[in-house]
């Protein structure tokens, strides 16, 4: 029978109603010296009720704005909670920010206290502090120096342990409603400085009810365990790696790092991950590569699965196809299923359209694939495919509960619900222009299909359009060229100009079997003059327009001095490209490619 997850006034009163029931059980996992260790529910309890109590005794009132910057760990969490149960605002802050980052974000949000979890990054983030007029209360999770005395600093640990305070005692206190502010989540800014979406607690508890409907109603509700490694200061990791495994008592582990998220999988044995495209377009081809040198029985079986993956998705699976299918069921798929630790419920894809082929690939091996769409001011979930409706890699799936969406005369998504954020923090133009009569305007075009299936067709803002007024969706054509194994990353251009241009990043894998294959040595300077090296290339995005019409097709392209990272902005946190920002780096080379 599905369950459906219970009304609750605020965040706090859920955390603190599921540490109740779940008790010495465990609830975050981290690895220390080479074994996982738990912290209960019950000492979580314990910790967010302490802290909660310690930052009131820091001097912060209800409605304070207290800013976190940490990796994802345990205490990301417990700070998080514990922020909202002294009636704070949590301003989460990505690890990867510049100082100029954090003094945006503290300015702006006008946060009075910060918790930074290491030394590391409290160099970034302590110039800023200086600098600011605002943020004098720095609270620091592990060990660490902090000479300048104008800041007012406190151990996390020794805060705790000097304000003892028992959870039902800070459960009481948490009196506010699902109306009021539970955190500012800056948007990772892929066109300009990040906004503050203003997330109050009702539209998080309303995520969390709307995704527990899912698994409930799809594949049944257990004792779920989750695998967090995407930033928790991502609006889709926050919701999805954190709050929503608490509305359902579900543990948390929290990955090592992306290098070894493969292991950590299988050690780990998540039943649910929330993942992002990007991640899993990589894995593809690693999986691919690694079988296929394999050789033999277990490339020719992938094959297979792929074939009666692709005839089923598309109804054509005939009664001649049954013994293979058998045969991949048994042989091939079990080996897969192990790798990602032998319990997956379903893997949710968010945060960036995904690629119907890899959604495909995935499914094919026997994995549940479920792509989700939302954005951070709808907190962030809207939509996500269910196999009770019938998945649809081209589609994100219908609303959640409770949820409005409709399309707008000139195509544009509005969504109506819960959800919604209350604006953006001391931004009303930018408010009023994104919500109106209720409705946030998403930016994003697509249709509802009979079985109520949003499918997203274009993104409004990243459209292209060419100098005959033609529209030109870049992720699509950007997402087809990633598929070839030569190319890594892209970005297209040609806004106003007569035809598409793309500035590639070559696979580097690739391009040593390349470069040992044609006994050239791998020197990117001399590769980029390499005229057989660019003809491979190129022969990759020939490959693509083919499948392409005659004005997305590529007619020319220049190679990236270096991928794009985080690292040097080019990346979001959420490994979005920032398209004004690679514009500024090659911007007249991809110019130059429509002289002569």
């Amino acid at each position: 029978m599905a369950r459906q997850l219970e009304y609750f006034p605020n965040l706090v009163a859920m955390f603190f109603a599921r540490a109740r029931e779940r008790g010495d059980a465990p609830f975050l996992w981290t690895k220390t010296s080479g074994s996982w260790v738990a912290t209960s529910w019950a000492e979580a309890a314990h910790q967010v009720a302490s802290l909660a109590a310690g930052l009131k005794a820091c001097g912060l009132n209800r409605g304070d704005r207290v800013m976190l910057v940490s990796e994802n760990r345990p205490e990301w969490a417990i700070s998080d909670l514990a922020i909202m149960a002294a009636g704070c605002v949590t301003v989460p802050a990505y690890v990867t920010n510049t100082e100029r980052d954090h003094a945006h974000v503290i300015e702006n949000s006008g946060a009075c206290a910060i918790i930074v979890s290491t030394a590391k990054l409290a160099k970034t983030l302590l110039p800023a502090v200086l600098k600011s007029n605002q943020a004098q209360t720095v609270i620091g999770i592990d060990v660490m120096r902090v000479s300048p005395a104008s800041i007012d600093f406190h151990d996390w640990r020794t805060l705790i342990g000097a304000n003892p305070t028992a959870p039902d005692v800070a459960a009481a206190a948490a009196d506010f409603t699902r109306d009021d502010l539970a955190c500012i989540i800056y948007t990772s800014g892929t066109g300009g400085a990040p906004r503050g979406v203003m997330q109050h607690h009702g539209a998080i508890l309303h995520n969390c009810a709307g995704c527990a409907s899912v698994i409930s109603e799809d594949f049944g509700w257990d004792d779920e365990v989750f695998l967090s490694f995407l930033p928790l200061s991502h609006a889709y990791e926050h919701t999805g790696g954190q709050h929503f495994p608490i509305s359902l008592g579900g543990q948390i582990y929290y990955a090592e790092g992306l290098d070894k998220l493969a292991a950590n999988i299988e050690e780990t044995r998540p039943t649910i991950m929330f993942v992002v495209p990007r991640l899993f377009e990589v894995l593809r081809t690693r999986i691919s590569k690694t079988i296929e040198k394999q050789g033999g029985a277990s490339a020719y079986l992938l094959r297979q699965a792929l074939d009666i993956g692709a005839k089923r998705y598309k109804g054509r699976l005939r009664l001649v196809d049954r013994p293979m299918q058998a045969a991949v069921a048994t042989l091939f798929k079990p080996k897969i299923a192990k790798k990602f630790g032998g319990r997956m419920k379903a893997m949710i894809s968010g945060g960036a359209p995904l690629n119907p082929e890899v959604g495909l690939f995935f499914e094919s091996l026997g994995l549940t694939f479920l792509q989700g769409y939302g954005q951070t001011e709808a907190a962030p979930v809207i939509s996500c495919n269910r196999p009770s409706v019938g998945i649809r890699m081209d589609s994100v799936g219908p609303a959640l509960a409770n949820t409005e969406v409709r399309i707008a005369e000139d195509g544009e998504i509005l969504v109506k619900g819960e959800l919604v954020m209350h604006g953006y923090w001391r931004n009303e133009a930018e408010t009023a222009r994104v919500l109106q009569d209720g409705w946030l305007h998403t930016g994003d075009i697509g249709e509802i299909d009979e079985k109520g299936r949003i499918r997203i067709t274009d993104r409004k803002k990243d459209l292209i359009i060419n100098d005959k007024g033609e529209n030109v969706a870049p992720q699509k054509v950007e997402g087809m060229l990633t598929l070839q194994p030569e190319i890594v990353q892209a970005m297209i251009a040609g806004d106003r100009r007569p035809y598409m241009v793309a500035l590639i990043v070559p696979d580097p894998e690739w391009t040593q079997e390349w470069c040992a294959a044609n006994g050239d040595a791998c020197s990117f300077a001399r590769l980029a003059e390499n005229s057989e090296y660019r003809t491979a290339i190129g022969a990759a995005i020939e490959r693509v327009n083919k499948d392409l019409t005659v004005t997305e097709r590529i007619r020319r392209f220049v190679l990236a001095d270096a991928p794009f990272g985080i690292e040097n902005e080019q990346l979001t946190p959420s490994l979005k490209i920032r398209r004004h920002v690679i514009r500024q780096v090659y911007g007249e080379r991809l110019d130059a490619l429509y002289k002569g």
